[in-house]
């Protein structure tokens, strides 16, 4: 697909331009709300200032969803599958921008609030919603699709704090009888190569979620087809990861705070167990199609990290403010792209 016919053709469907539009908004909010949680440990430990953070973040996001699309697209193909709007070619894309808006309204409200949302949950619970109200039931729902996202809340929750807590014992016997000012430089640097991978990962997994929907609406529109490509448009790539990374680069201060700063207190050798853990859970999900969130996975894994040393060290009652987001996002952003899906149908 040329870039020029995909001009040609939101010039003339204004509902694909507004998906279009909503999408890269979607995942510029993504970048400001989700992305900031792969260089917070990084900020939270001293190992860089905040600017030069996210800065680095913005460039591992684009290279990371550039870099993975030439090798996998298997989360896109998750996401392409894991619902049907069935054959209304109309109503597929009206329902499809209302998902869109649902996405980006709840990730607006949790960003306002400075509480690190899942937009991964946020985006499937989103699509759900919709083709459920174009349905009119769940025969819109594609089950074995849906299993991979409870595979991903495992991997994110349960190996997210378990290879936290894991690699910061291991660290810890490894390097018993280090010296204490040698050792806390050599993991202040680490720590930042693991962040930038988490951050590159990040841009591999989140990325292709929101390329998927973008090609999505595109294909809908041009061929009538919701049918995952084989291969993606480098203009869309290159669509979609300017704006996460434009979207870290401008929004990413208040995350860092809530999961770097106030969640947990690190010295860099935890910093640097908690990105590992993140590379590891991230990687593993992103190579093997499961669309995890990587939101859950970085701050379950400083949790993991923080209970190595003392249950008493986390702050729980932050963490729980958290869960409870994410508990809530699934019904809640949910029902917003039900009700969305039946408000634009009526209008548009």
């Amino acid at each position: 697909m040329e870039f020029t016919q995909f001009i040609g053709a939101v010039s003339a469907d204004p509902i694909l331009a507004l998906i279009v539009v909503l999408c890269l908004g979607a995942t510029v909010v993504n970048g400001a709300t989700d992305a900031p949680n792969a260089i917070a440990t990084v900020v939270g430990t001293k190992s860089l200032k905040p600017e030069i953070a996210i800065g680095m973040a913005a460039v591992c996001n684009f290279v990371g969803l550039f870099g993975i699309t030439l090798v996998s697209t298997a989360v896109a193909s998750t996401i392409f599958r894991m619902v049907d709007f069935g054959g209304d070619n109309h109503a597929a894309l009206v329902a499809l921008a209302a998902a869109m808006v649902s996405i980006i309204v709840w990730g607006v409200v949790a960003w306002m609030f400075g509480i690190p949302t899942s937009q991964s949950h946020s985006l499937i619970a989103g699509i759900t919603g919709a083709a459920i109200a174009l349905q009119g039931g769940l025969g819109g729902v594609n089950g074995y699709e849906w299993l991979k996202v409870i595979y991903g809340l495992l991997i994110s929750t349960v190996l997210g704090f378990a290879s936290g807590w894991l690699f910061t014992r291991l660290i810890k016997i490894l390097f018993r009888n280090a010296n204490r000012g040698r050792a806390n430089t050599a993991f202040k640097w680490a720590q930042v190569i693991a962040g930038a991978g988490v951050a590159t990962l990040h841009g591999a997994q989140d990325g292709q979620k929101f390329l998927s929907l973008c090609m999505l609406g595109v294909m809908i529109a041009m061929t009538g087809s919701s049918d995952a490509p084989e291969v993606f448009p480098l203009w869309a790539v290159l669509m979609v990861s300017f704006a996460m990374a434009l979207g870290t680069a401008l929004g990413g201060k208040k995350i860092i705070k809530s999961v770097g700063m106030d969640m947990v207190k690190l010295e860099p050798y935890q910093g640097f167990a908690a990105c590992l853990s993140g590379c590891f859970c991230i990687g593993l999900a992103t190579l093997t199609g499961i669309p995890v969130s990587t939101t859950h996975t970085n701050t379950t894994a400083i949790m993991g990290v923080g209970a190595e040393k003392s249950l008493k060290s986390v702050r729980w009652g932050l963490a729980g403010k958290m869960v409870l987001t994410w508990v809530l996002t699934f019904p809640g952003c949910g029902l917003l792209a039900f009700l969305f899906t039946y408000l634009f149908l009526a209008i548009m």
